[in-house]
């Protein structure tokens, strides 16, 4: 029996991190990047109800564009996020079909599982709830995102058999890092005999311009290949992987990354043996590790700039460079209409929600002594 998704090529669009033009998605650009995925012959696209703008701007860009067995649609129903009946959180997908003006959903994820989150599910019966929009073919396939140990995991995977897929975070920062637990959460899918989609295979850009002995590490290994190559094709050469989910906001990264995954070939020996040595040079260095997701923006009391502040203290980290640091925090946190890290009410909601597990007060505490004095 085939495996789910195993006709699907490796390399997916992820749709949370399009290109922007004053201050919203530009659709024109978001067409060319949709254009040239496609010519490449690459079909499987990954939005959320959540995503500010993104369904809209697939439906434009994608789905009046192409006709619908051509490609693949994921999106996800995030129940946790100000849905106070069941009712409310099962309208997501009446939204998501509306915005998109898909007709179906190839794809449909339970979004971000784990914690305290999964509880939502439950009580609103939302396990139920796809398992009929799937009979009555609204739903082609489903599953759920999942951010949290591989033991949470296993319990859903137990009682909900029903799951045809797991969405996964993977990448060769966090392969063994002991937060994130991504090997054993990959593991546990497999175990079930659950195909993977993974996201944040460069984990939110951060892979992309990594430390520079990492960097030093793969350009002596090949000098031709982006950073980002490194860390896609890691990911994408696991066995059982439906495909691997790039955000990509430019052109330019959409060129990059279709020419060395449009004739995928998996890592070698010796390029293996490079990812092992980047991975022990990264461990070395201290950073955040801020997705740039923005849960915690959705239920922080008083509006901090958390993502902006952590990527600000990250350039500081790496480059030492305070008056750059400085500059990035002060555009993507007073810039874009949020508080600084100083004025963290301590509440510690953001925490609950926060996918990394990172303790972010203690870190926002460590970005107002070291970046904003």
């Amino acid at each position: 029996m085939a495996e789910l998704g195993e006709n699907i090529k490796k390399l997916g669009f992820g749709l949370m991190r399009l290109p922007q033009k004053d201050g919203a998605i530009d659709v024109e650009q978001t067409k060319k990047m949709v254009d040239l995925f496609m010519d490449a012959g690459f079909t499987y696209f990954d939005t959320a109800w959540a995503y500010a703008g993104s369904e809209d701007a697939i439906r434009q860009a994608l789905v009046e564009r192409y006709p619908r067995e051509s490609f693949q649609l994921a999106t996800k129903n995030a129940a946790w996020i100000n849905c106070k009946t069941k009712e409310e959180a099962q309208a997501q997908l009446d939204t998501s079909l509306k915005q998109t003006g898909a007709g179906y959903f190839d794809f449909y994820l339970l979004h971000n599982l784990g914690e305290h989150r999964t509880k939502y599910f439950d009580d609103f019966n939302m396990w139920d709830f796809v398992k009929e929009k799937k009979a009555e073919g609204i739903l082609k396939h489903i599953g759920f995102s999942f951010h949290s140990t591989p033991e949470e995991l296993e319990e859903i995977l137990k009682a909900h058999p029903e799951m045809e897929f797991v969405q996964l975070q993977i990448n060769y920062a966090d392969w063994d890092n002991p937060a994130i637990r991504s090997r054993e959460c990959y593991e546990m899918a497999r175990k079930y005999n659950k195909p993977v989609v993974i996201m944040e295979p460069v984990k939110g850009g951060m892979l992309a311009t990594p430390p520079k002995p990492v960097e030093d590490i793969f350009k002596a290994a090949n000098p031709d290949a982006s950073n980002a190559s490194w860390a896609i094709r890691f990911a994408a050469q696991l066995p059982g992987v439906i495909t691997v989910l790039s955000g990509m906001s430019s052109v330019e990264q959409m060129e990059d990354n279709l020419s060395y995954m449009k004739d995928f070939t998996s890592i070698s020996e010796a390029e293996s043996e490079t990812l092992h040595k980047a991975q022990e040079a990264l461990n070395k260095i201290p950073l955040i590790p801020c997705t740039t997701c923005n849960y915690c923006a959705k239920v922080c009391p008083n509006n901090i700039g958390i993502s902006g502040s952590f990527t600000a203290m990250n350039l500081f980290t790496l480059y030492g460079n305070k008056e750059s640091a400085a500059g990035q925090e002060g555009w993507l946190v007073g810039g874009h209409g949020k508080k600084q890290a100083s004025e963290c009410i301590k509440c510690g909601k953001c925490e609950e929600v926060c996918p990394q597990h990172i303790a972010i007060r203690q870190e926002l505490e460590r970005v107002t002594k070291e970046l904003l004095v």
